[in-house]
């Protein structure tokens, strides 16, 4: 058995081989970063984090993120050494079917993968989540006496990361509330898969992010162990979030290939491990795991299971003083809704002048938030347009009082999804993000990766149309609708009328996943559901909203949003004509896919060929529930700048024109 030094010495060369040898067998991956890093992924899985690797789920654990997911050996390697339940042959299953060693982590594969990263700087964005959520965990439920949530989020991120513009944004944020619990290590080794970084970075890192509001410190020398302990203990003792710059030597020790590119993005070769085996003095045998390790990884263990018997022991005290609390706390923790949550939410009466379904969301939103303790969110900076501000709760501020809920984005969108990315991984809380539907452009990598990892993340997109008017094309989204559909697992919901955006909200809190709503700047209707179908049916997804008369249908109208009340009028005059006519409703896709083939034969039959889809967006996709023989009635261009009546006339989104596809197919 070797000294603590020794150990530490042995786990460093085990991290280098492993990476060396996975990337090899199968051909495909990035040692070059794991090599270098390993001295500061040992210090933090050994040393600096807070974990249990028995409870990797553990609440009040420290989070670890790899926001360079390319380096994915580092924390595999790592999980393996810690005595997480990751054996050799995962290991030794790199980037295989069905492997829990998959090429960039992923959440819900591996034991002790926090998030799914590999698209640059999402990391650190869902890094600001994670310690967002841990602040509003420990003003809910942290009582005197009873410290339930005071854990860090450790960030490992590269120079590629620190590029993208996502880690900006984020950053910006996180210095602006002074997240202080959030902690980054800038892995500085000034190379990227072209080569050197000096063919696309000169500015001065550590500036840019002292100006963003953080503590900057720097280590000199990535394998100086005590330097990186050193770092991380300044930056555990300061309110700002802290950003560390850790120089270190891409693909350390090869002999050949180290401070190269070619040690980024593709094995070694052969010869190059063999040669910097022997530089490391160590055994050229393919997947070599010194015995004596075995003694670190019990430390962890035996660390990470006092601290965790620790907590429990305060929760159980927790429980007996504060029961209700604690109940809470569970369900929260959980992910269940509070009972009741879904009951006394608003009903709106039957007006031909209607409002906003966006106005509607809004109080749709309030009552869920007196409901839902956990619900958290807010806009970029478009909240009384969104209508999503939490009334009389507290916003996310460094000095604020009480539970932080709301939360003032900014012009940030990108960084607000993967944000709010982080919060719903951490659990504990239930997060929203809201803007124009046109800007889901900006968060669309981290929508999905929402996706991705099913999260249950939600998105208010308002004005949703060439009905929000006079902004014109650049804020008028046609395609967007389209484009989100085409994400598996997302939901999206654009409801007809303020009933339905009630039920649609119910149906994405319910949903699992992420979901988005799509409303309208202008008003609509509330419809007489007095002689129509009832709101409660859009959780199927599409319903028949108005039934023909006399008879089966001749055509079938299908509409979402804005564009079902064109539909019912069109109806009324087709059947003035002698015409028989369903309207059906169809909020979301995704849910109506769900439904039994039975129900979807009931709504749209194939046995009706007439059918005309009216939606102010374009037309793809619409093909896949209608056939290709029906009529469209949609939007295949861009805006213009006009009232929105005007916009609905002259794009042909009207009553006439809905009659004259209809009259053309019963022809």
């Amino acid at each position: 058995m070797g000294t603590p030094a020794t150990l530490d010495e042995l786990a460093i060369k085990t991290i280098r081989g492993l990476s060396m040898d996975a990337v090899q067998a199968a051909n495909s991956g990035h040692p070059g970063t794991p090599m270098a890093l390993a001295p500061l992924g040992w210090a933090l899985f050994s040393k600096l984090r807070r974990h249990d690797p028995a409870h990797p789920d553990w609440p009040d654990r420290d989070r670890f993120i790899l926001s360079c997911g390319h380096a994915s050996m580092l924390q595999y390697s790592l999980l393996h050494l810690s005595g997480y339940a990751l054996s050799l042959d995962d290991i030794r299953n790199f980037r295989q079917w069905g492997s829990l060693t998959p090429g960039h982590p992923e959440h819900h594969v591996t034991p002790g993968v926090e998030t799914t990263t590999g698209p640059l700087g999402q990391g650190i964005g869902n890094g600001v989540g994670m310690a967002m959520a841990e602040r509003h965990l420990a003003a809910r439920f942290n009582a005197p006496g009873h410290e339930l949530f005071d854990h860090r989020t450790w960030v490992i991120a590269s120079d590629g990361d620190i590029m993208e513009g996502v880690a900006s944004e984020a950053a910006s944020i996180a210095g602006h509330l002074k997240l202080g619990k959030l902690i980054v290590f800038w892995d500085d080794n000034e190379i990227t898969i072209d080569g050197s970084t000096d063919l696309t970075f000169s500015e001065d890192v550590l500036a840019r992010f002292s100006a963003f509001g953080w503590q900057t410190l720097s280590v000199d020398d990535g394998e100086d162990l005590v330097a990186l302990s050193e770092a991380a203990e300044a930056a555990m003792a300061d309110e700002r979030p802290s950003f560390i710059r850790v120089r270190t030597t891409i693909g350390y020790p090869a002999p050949n290939k180290q401070n190269t590119s070619g040690a980024h993005g593709a094995p070694l070769g052969e010869d190059e491990v063999i040669a910097t085996k022997q530089v490391m003095e160590w055994p050229t045998e393919h997947f070599f795991v010194p015995d004596e390790l075995a003694t670190a990884a019990e430390s962890v263990r035996d660390r990470g299971a006092e601290r965790y018997a620790d907590w429990q022991k305060r929760l159980d005290a927790y429980r007996a003083e504060h029961p209700q609390a604690a109940a809470e706390l569970d369900a929260a923790l959980s992910g269940e809704l509070p009972e009741g949550w879904d009951e006394d939410l608003p009903t709106f009466d039957a007006d031909p002048k209607g409002l906003p379904t966006r106005k509607a969301s809004g109080a749709i939103l309030n009552a869920l938030a007196s409901k839902i303790g956990g619900l958290v969110g807010g806009s970029a900076d478009l909240a009384g347009s969104n209508n999503s501000q939490m009334k009389g709760l507290s916003n996310f501020l460094p000095d604020a009082d009480g539970v932080p809920r709301n939360v003032d984005w900014g012009i940030r969108e990108h960084a607000m999804a993967a944000a709010i990315n982080g919060l719903a991984l951490h659990g504990g809380v239930i997060p929203y993000g809201a803007t124009f539907l046109v800007f889901s452009d900006y968060m669309r990598p981290s929508i999905r990766l929402a996706a991705l990892m099913k999260l249950g993340t939600r998105y208010v997109f308002t004005h949703d149309s060439i009905g929000l008017g006079e902004d014109g094309p650049t804020h008028q989204p046609v395609e967007h609708l389209a484009a989100l559909r085409v994400i598996p697992n997302l939901a999206v919901l654009r409801p007809a009328d303020a009933n339905e955006t009630r039920e649609c909200w119910k149906a994405a809190m319910r949903w699992d996943g992420p979901a988005a709503l799509a409303l309208t700047r202008q008003n609509v209707p509330v419809l007489d559901r007095s002689a129509l179908g009832s709101a409660e049916k859009a959780a199927r997804g599409a319903y028949t909203l108005r039934e023909a008369g006399g008879g089966g249908p001749d055509v079938i109208l299908v509409a979402t949003g804005s564009e079902v009340s064109i539909a019912l009028e069109a109806a009324d005059a087709l059947e003035n004509d002698g015409a028989s006519v369903r309207v059906v409703s169809m909020p979301c896709w995704e849910l109506f896919a769900q439904q039994d083939e039975r129900y979807q034969q009931e709504v749209l039959p194939r046995g009706v060929a007439a059918k005309v889809v009216i939606e102010a967006g374009v037309r793809q996709g619409w093909d896949r529930w209608v056939g290709n023989d029906a009529a469209f009635v949609t939007v295949d261009q861009f805006g213009a700048s006009a009232p929105y009546g005007v916009l609905f006339e002259k794009y042909g989104i009207s009553v006439e024109r809905v009659v004259a596809e209809a009259q053309r197919l019963l022809s």
